[in-house]
């Protein structure tokens, strides 16, 4: 006997809600496993507001954040 084939004979012992209960956690996994709707990239998703961020955007964020950061631990 399959996998598919023993899970679909407990799964039909259970009652609807607790059926419905399988159903939406299999579509979670799913989901997870990257059988889903792809991701996309953080440039695909600002593409439509015209954002550009450069190299050095991200170096003076750099320095910014990590400028008062103590560099003598004793």
């Amino acid at each position: 006997m399959t996998i598919e084939e023993m899970v679909l004979e407990k799964l039909r012992d259970l009652p609807a809600d607790k059926k419905q209960v399988v159903l939406e956690f299999v579509e979670s996994r799913k989901t997870e496993s990257g059988d889903g709707k792809p991701l996309r990239s953080l440039r695909g998703l600002w593409a439509d507001y015209g954002i550009e961020i450069t190299e050095e955007d991200i170096a003076e964020a750099r320095r910014e954040m990590w400028g008062n950061f103590p560099r003598d631990i004793a």
